[in-house]
């Protein structure tokens, strides 16, 4: 069983590890922050600046955390939370499968990551080595509901601070409704107001 979450810990820690050096630092041919900041534009991320870096470090920290059994279940949790925002921002519209964009490869990650959040790393992990492993379905469910609040925060946040989607509209005025305009601010009234 020990080594079974090992091997559960390096593939789902080193992925998010790797997806997180990808954005972070450009790694393993990777967009960096820059080409990550144009994503998160593109996906309605706002600010997108900040949200490249929280995706960033969040894949990279929470994958290094899982990989190597350290404060579980924060790494699983940061796990969780990213892939929720993918599938609700990326993938859950173009169905299961991955071969269609789908959120199969996601949910096989949350999954696993939530395993790991319910079981705890096993005896193979720092936090064993340390006598700090928290294991169980209350574990788990903490993790869980870290992710979803996290996630639904990422989503809010971007929804807070999404600019204008229509540019403010130039109003142009023929001549003769300039004259009326003027005539109606001498006077008081609005000159939208007219019938």
């Amino acid at each position: 069983m020990a080594a079974g979450r090992l091997v559960l810990r390096a593939a789902i820690g080193g992925v998010m590890l790797g997806h997180g050096l990808q954005k972070l630092t450009g790694s393993f041919d990777g967009p960096g922050l820059e080409g990550t900041e144009k994503m998160m534009t593109a996906l309605e991320l706002h600010p997108a600046k900040q949200q490249a870096l929280a995706a960033a470090l969040s894949e990279t920290v929470g994958g290094a955390l899982t990989a190597a059994g350290l404060l579980s279940p924060l790494g699983p949790a940061m796990v969780l939370g990213t892939m929720a925002v993918a599938v609700h921002k990326v993938h859950l519209k173009n169905g299961f499968w991955s071969s269609n964009r789908g959120y199969e490869y996601n949910l096989t990650l949350i999954a696993g990551a939530l395993a790991l959040a319910i079981e705890g790393p096993g005896s193979l992990s720092l936090d064993r080595l340390l006598g700090r492993e928290r294991t169980g379905l209350g574990w788990g469910l903490a993790a869980a509901g870290a992710a979803a609040g996290g996630a639904a925060a990422t989503v809010a946040i971007a929804k807070r601070f999404a600019p204008d989607s229509a540019p403010a509209a130039t109003v142009t005025s023929a001549p003769a409704a300039d004259a009326n305009a003027n005539a109606d601010a001498s006077d008081g009234a609005d000159p939208d107001s007219r019938q």
